[in-house]
């Protein structure tokens, strides 16, 4: 098996494959999709299997933790962990569409990472990432970040990371105790393009979520601003044989600030398919950049920090 192409995850000095393993989509109902212990036992042998490293999850993602302590627990010396804080521990699950409670203080983040430890059947996280992008005030209110920072000299959390999003992600970068952060970023969804490279001259781990712009705008059935953009880009002539979400996964592998892209599925011959985009490299140089130039035009615009 030819070894996935790695990048150090900044100052962590983590050396991380380039494609990680989003387990979102191993959560199950009510908040996803029908997902068996079977198919999930199956995706996550199948993601180690092809050299992927680094799987990210989260306390409120249903039982994605459970599911990864179960079944590669044994063999947890084979990749980076990293999964999420803040969420209220012991909330039922949020309604389709509703982000679910978050509870910023010591007693809650304490009972959380208890309980991630116990459901991932390991005793230390590689990286210990705050959710849902809370303020600096939250974040000093109740002594969240303190708490955190606490876990990692104790040596529980290896890391300490940011799931950043605008407005509060500069704040984040400007308080320099973040090793770590990740953000959405793709070809449709560009708004924090600069932050991300602000990010890395500061010297983080930049993992990108949303890398695949949940699945190609091919089926007919995507709606909303990002793939009226892809519309109007009309990057056809770009393409050169590539299928859109080829395309869209080399061009989230192009950004030069990038360490990890996270990207979720349960089924294996996506994983694979995925796997052998990110052996293709970035996109040539010139069509990078002409992309990037016609994804202006159509909105696709970064902001500025």
């Amino acid at each position: 098996m030819t070894e996935l192409p790695r990048r150090q995850l900044g100052r962590t000095r983590l050396p991380v494959t380039m494609l990680g393993y989003g387990a979102m989509e191993i959560r199950g109902a009510p908040r996803g999709r029908d997902v068996t212990d079977q198919q999930a036992e199956t995706i996550l042998h199948a993601v180690l299997d092809a050299g992927i490293n680094y799987i990210d999850t989260s306390i409120d993602y249903g039982v994605s933790e459970e599911r990864i302590g179960r079944y590669i627990g044994d063999r947890r010396s084979e990749y980076y962990l990293a999964s999420k804080c803040g969420c209220l521990v012991g909330a039922p699950p949020a309604p389709r569409g509703q982000t679910s409670p978050h509870v910023f203080t010591r007693d809650n983040i304490l009972k959380g990472v208890e309980q991630s430890l116990a459901r991932l059947r390991t005793d230390y996280l590689d990286v210990l990432q705050f959710h849902i992008s809370p303020s600096r005030q939250t974040l000093e209110k109740d002594g969240a970040l303190e708490t955190v920072l606490e876990l990692k000299r104790a040596g529980t959390a290896r890391f300490v990371g940011m799931s950043g999003t605008l407005p509060n992600l500069a704040d984040h970068i400007a308080m320099g105790v973040f090793d770590v952060f990740q953000i959405p970023y793709s070809a449709v969804e560009r708004e924090h393009e600069t932050m991300i490279a602000a990010a890395a001259r500061a010297g983080a781990g930049i993992v990108v979520r949303g890398g695949a712009a949940k699945g190609a705008p091919t089926d007919g059935k995507h709606e909303g601003v990002q793939w009226d953009r892809w519309q109007k880009v009309q990057l056809g002539d770009l393409l050169d044989g590539m299928t859109a979400m080829e395309f869209i996964l080399r061009f989230t592998f192009s950004h030069p600030d990038l360490h990890t892209n996270i990207v979720g599925t349960i089924n294996p011959a996506h994983l694979k398919n995925n796997v052998e985009i990110l052996k293709q490299g970035p996109l040539p140089a010139e069509v990078y950049t002409e992309a990037k130039r016609r994804l202006d035009a159509a909105g696709s615009t970064p902001q500025r920090a």
